[in-house]
């Protein structure tokens, strides 16, 4: 028998560096007790993993630390976004309840069932949600303690043709959309992301087909010296799509994360 992954890691960069990645979405693991509460049979659920997860972010990540000239740190969660989504608000402030996408799923990306409508979330959301906010939540700190400031940096990648989940997604779908939060993301940030970016694929945009980013919330609205930015990657850049291998555009990708990173390290 072997030991169950860790939910999530937190992979050390520079002691300098203010930069953490974080991969929320990157891994299709699903443990024995989670996966007993969830509907759909094997071979459905393993189509539902392709459309849902951000493969080969994970990847992108590591690859852009190594190619980066200060080390960031990379905060990277181990297991499905079916578990838990460590980056929805887990309560009634969540807009992706309405498509049973909260917190805790209950519905596919295609409106399919996931979990039963009535499954109580919230031994899910302490087993898995709460360790995560708190363990990400320090990480940030110590980059604050550490750097006098954190930049967070959300990997996410998102298909070339919009999922009948999304609330928003009628809008453009560049090669990089840059999800933006009103008080987090300074200007400096959006201007390093358009410049690295745009060198490495042409076309970026704000907010569409996703908007916001990802800053713990004992931080949110309170600290301006945590910033943020959401790096959503259109999968046919750098991916089969769905749920296939990666291709040459995930080293180019890589290249262009790591000169954001250098970009906002100094």
């Amino acid at each position: 028998m072997t030991a169950a992954p860790p939910p999530f890691e937190l992979l050390p960069g520079a002691g300098r560096s203010p930069v953490v990645l974080h991969v929320p979405h990157s891994a299709r693991e699903i443990p024995d007790a989670v996966r007993a509460g969830i509907v759909p049979g094997d071979e459905e659920l393993a189509r539902e993993l392709d459309h849902i997860t951000d493969a080969h972010t994970a990847e992108l990540a590591e690859t852009a630390a190594g190619l980066a000239g200060v080390t960031p740190w990379r905060f990277v969660n181990r297991l499905s976004r079916l578990v838990v989504d460590p980056e929805r608000f887990p309560d009634e402030r969540e807009e992706m309840l309405a498509v049973g996408m909260g917190a805790v799923y209950t519905r596919t990306t295609h409106g399919g069932v996931l979990r039963p409508a009535d499954v109580d979330a919230g031994p899910l959301v302490e087993r898995y949600f709460e360790p995560y906010a708190r363990a990400m939540a320090q990480a940030v700190a110590d980059r604050l303690e550490a750097a006098g400031r954190a930049v967070v940096i959300d990997v996410h990648s998102y298909p070339s043709r919009r999922l009948p989940y999304e609330l928003h997604g009628e809008g453009p779908r560049p090669a990089v959309c840059l999800g933006t939060d009103s008080f987090h993301t300074p200007p400096a940030l959006l201007d390093a992301a358009r410049e690295a970016f745009g060198e490495a694929v042409g076309e970026t945009e704000l907010d569409t087909p996703f908007s916001g980013t990802y800053v713990p919330l004992e931080f949110h609205g309170k600290r301006p010296e945590v910033s943020a930015l959401m790096v959503e990657i259109r999968r046919d850049t750098y991916m089969t799509e769905p749920g296939g291998p990666a291709g040459p555009g995930l080293e180019r990708l890589a290249g262009a994360l790591a000169g954001l990173v250098d970009a906002v390290s100094h």
